[in-house]
């Protein structure tokens, strides 16, 4: 299973053979390889556990030689030696196994960890020494003749020859691998960004919801000013009304005290009581002339807020506009990165 690191890169430790390389696609390749190089092959993991099925084995390996334990044991203490040795020079590794044939390792690596070994060979470069093989039947406990037979039947390739399949599977191997490393790095960005597309686009739209409620909050908050304004104004028609009033009780109240005094000790109370309605009246009249003084500085803050709104306002609609706008090419883009996204993954 494919893991990812804290920084959302793929970790190259997890990765299996399966992971990088359609295995369908590796055993054709693999045995189309073999039968026309005629040599045996068998791609394993970094366990040493095969994931294809082996390629024109010879009878030689795969029915005397390992057809006993000890011969079994032999032939995966030597593909081990092999593997490691390819493994540690990230190369192919070519050499002779315990039973005298000439194999060799093709190490599949990707970013400088191996994750898997193609092993091949079991080809032979010169004349059967008969002696060497008769000792190994007797060791592993197989029929001598039928062990040299076998042996006389095994191919014979130059060294040459057994080098450049090395190569030939190394290579292919290996660009298959970086081939689908590659996939996998891609499928995994296009799915990071179709995600973080998503993510962008769900807040640019809230965003947007939230913007355009500000905007319209605005339009309330203005509205709202310019009711207080004229709410200002009316006080201050209220005002001058009142003061109109105070003037004309005022002198009202001059007529009553003159009228007073031309009546005598008669008219003496009535004169007390004309002179309150003289000091009400400017009483009044002075109130409202503070009050007006006060509403016209209401209605300087007022202009001065609205004047303020207006511009917050502006400024507004345009920043709901832009974001829209901007939301509309996030969302287009988001589209796009989920095609990319789908691409990759087909």
């Amino acid at each position: 299973m494919i893991k990812m690191t804290g920084s959302g890169e793929i970790d190259i430790e997890s990765l299996e053979i399966r992971d990088v390389i359609d295995i369908d696609l590796l055993q054709k390749f693999q045995d189309n390889f073999a039968v026309s190089m005629n040599v045996a092959s068998v791609t394993v993991d970094i366990t040493g556990k095969p994931v294809t099925k082996p390629s024109s084995y010879t009878d030689f390996c795969l029915n005397l030689t390992q057809g006993t334990s000890d011969g079994k044991r032999r032939c995966a203490e030597s593909h081990k030696r092999g593997g490691d040795e390819a493994t540690r020079t990230g190369k192919p590794y070519i050499y002779t196994c315990h039973a005298g044939l000439i194999d060799f390792a093709a190490p599949i690596m990707i970013k400088g960890k191996c994750i898997g070994t193609i092993l091949g060979g079991q080809a032979r470069n010169n004349e059967t020494d008969e002696e060497k093989f008769k000792k190994v039947a007797d060791e592993i406990g197989v029929d001598k003749n039928k062990y040299i037979d076998a042996a006389n039947s095994v191919y014979k390739l130059d060294d040459k020859n057994i080098k450049a399949a090395a190569e030939v599977l190394y290579i292919v191997a290996n660009a298959l691998s970086k081939i689908g490393y590659e996939t996998i790095t891609l499928k995994t960005i296009t799915k990071n960004f179709s995600e973080n597309f998503d993510q962008i686009s769900a807040t640019m739209e809230e965003l947007a919801a939230s913007s355009v409620n500000v905007s319209n909050n605005q339009h309330v908050l203005n509205d709202e000013i310019n009711r207080v304004k004229g709410i200002s104004s009316e006080i201050n028609e209220i005002l001058n009304l009142i003061k109109s009033i105070a003037d004309q009780t005022k002198m009202l109240g001059l007529n009553a005290a003159i009228e007073a005094a031309r009546a005598g000790d008669a008219g003496k109370g009535f004169g007390v009581v004309a002179n309150e309605i003289r000091k009400l009246s400017q009483n009044s009249k002075e109130t409202a002339s503070t009050i007006m003084e006060l509403t016209k500085k209401i209605q300087d803050s007022v202009d001065k807020t609205l004047e303020t709104s207006n511009s917050t306002l502006e400024t507004t609609e345009q920043q709901t506009s832009a974001i829209e706008e901007v939301s509309a090419n996030v969302q287009e883009v988001s589209v796009m990165a989920n095609d990319l996204n789908k691409m990759a993954n087909n």
